[in-house]
């Protein structure tokens, strides 16, 4: 019988990249990676998951593989865990006839300035924006805005190069930073400049057209925006539940989305929701456990199942409160040793402890998701006792780092727990 083939373009080294591929097997399906790097995702080899280096900007050799692919394989479903290649992953399903989401709508979505002007002809509440391709438009942009403002690049995620600059020095020095190649840009760059919208965060899950949950995340202290935890369900009241719903519904008429996965992200002003950003993907690890364990449904389980044509079912099993804590080191260095995660994963409520550094990484602090060097998960019926058994959890794990010597200080530091 020929193999029935689970494609991914590139995957996640530390989020939904191993979820995909173990949902795959579950589902009986051989899991394919296609990377430029296939080193950089430790657990291809760990779970011994055929991988094929090839530029993944490429379509035309990414088309040439795949159909060379189905020579020896029945491909089932192509798909991605990254906004870099979602666009191109639905060029290719479209190619091979085979379920996936629509490419155009992808690139628009990835485009936050495209992204911006659609949610306002469609009347969804956004933060007052600008596009600026140079520090001379920036200015002029905040000044029209008013600071503080967000500078960030016009395409991207997890928060990288986005900083709040609250006055003009320190938006010079973004956009000198974000201009000067210190930055990667995919593309030539260009840069939103945005009002600041001040208020708690929310984010929805969503399959299709349907609202899967709503969570709720904290972060570490401006100018930067490192996120250091989050529950699902958020605590929110029915009206405000539903506010949420009806702008997250709006976002996905106004953009062509509902096939497949999207996360939607806000803030909660004196206005009410306002739209962050509608990332046209299933938002990372640890988010898709978070909802899996409060609600008992599986998102990528149930992605994988609508590509290859299987009746999704997305119905809730249980209700409890999910949150996970991210690791994060409040110094740059050298990591001398981490420990603790299996005396934290011990603990009765706690459901993964996962670390992404070991021992002489370099610990260096950019500002964004990269900062973050490991997580907690744990659920429970109330929020209340979850937040109880995360405390404990990362109060189990310690680590000890060793200033670069540049920095001056020589005596390695030794942490308790998450540190922003």
């Amino acid at each position: 019988m020929v193999r029935r083939a689970f494609i991914m373009v590139e995957g996640h080294p530390r989020g939904n990249g191993l979820l995909y591929v173990q949902a795959a097997q579950r589902l009986g399906l051989h899991p394919i990676t296609l990377s430029k790097d296939p080193a950089q995702y430790s657990y291809l080899a760990d779970e011994s998951v055929e991988a094929i280096r090839i530029d993944t900007d490429n379509v035309d050799a990414l088309i040439g593989e795949c159909s060379r692919l189905c020579a020896t394989y029945d491909i089932a479903c192509i798909t991605g865990a990254l906004d870099a290649v979602y666009a191109t992953v639905g060029k290719l399903c479209r190619n091979f006839d085979l379920p996936g989401p629509n490419p155009a709508a992808i690139e628009r979505c990835c485009d936050k300035f495209a992204q911006r002007q659609l949610l306002a002809e469609a009347g969804v509440p956004i933060p007052a924006y600008r596009l600026a391709e140079n520090a001379t438009d920036t200015e002029s942009a905040a000044a029209e805005i008013g600071l503080p403002v967000i500078l960030k690049p016009a395409a991207g995620s997890g928060s990288r190069g986005v900083r709040l600059c609250r006055n003009v020095d320190e938006l010079a020095e973004h956009a000198t930073y974000l201009l000067s190649g210190k930055h990667v840009w995919r593309s030539s760059p260009r840069m939103l400049v945005e009002e600041f919208a001040q208020g708690p965060y929310y984010c929805a899950n969503i399959m299709g057209n349907e609202i899967i949950g709503i969570g709720a995340a904290d972060f570490g202290p401006t100018p930067h925006f490192v996120c250091r935890g989050g529950a699902h369900p958020a605590p929110l009241a029915d009206e405000e539940h539903k506010r949420i719903v009806d702008v997250s519904l709006s976002c996905l008429r106004a953009l062509g989305l509902g096939w497949g996965p999207t996360n939607i992200e806000f803030r909660w002003t004196e206005h009410g929701p306002v739209v962050i950003e509608v990332n046209p993907r299933l938002s990372g690890a640890p988010d898709p456990q978070l909802v899996q364990l409060a609600y008992g449904v599986d998102l990528i389980t149930e992605h994988i199942k609508l590509m290859i044509g299987d009746e999704c079912d997305l119905r809730r099993r249980h209700s409890q409160s999910a949150g996970a804590r991210y690791l994060v080191a409040d110094r740059e260095g050298t990591l001398d040793w981490i420990e603790g995660d299996i005396r934290a994963a011990a603990i009765p409520g706690v459901a993964e402890v996962k670390l992404y550094v070991g021992p002489k990484a370099p610990i260096v602090r950019r500002g964004d998701i990269r900062d973050c060097m490991g997580h907690v998960i744990a659920a429970s019926p109330s929020l209340v006792q979850t937040e109880a058994i995360l405390q404990r959890a990362v109060d189990s794990i310690e680590w000890s780092i060793t200033p670069f010597p540049s920095l001056g200080e020589q005596e390695p530091h030794h942490v308790h727990g998450p540190v922003c």
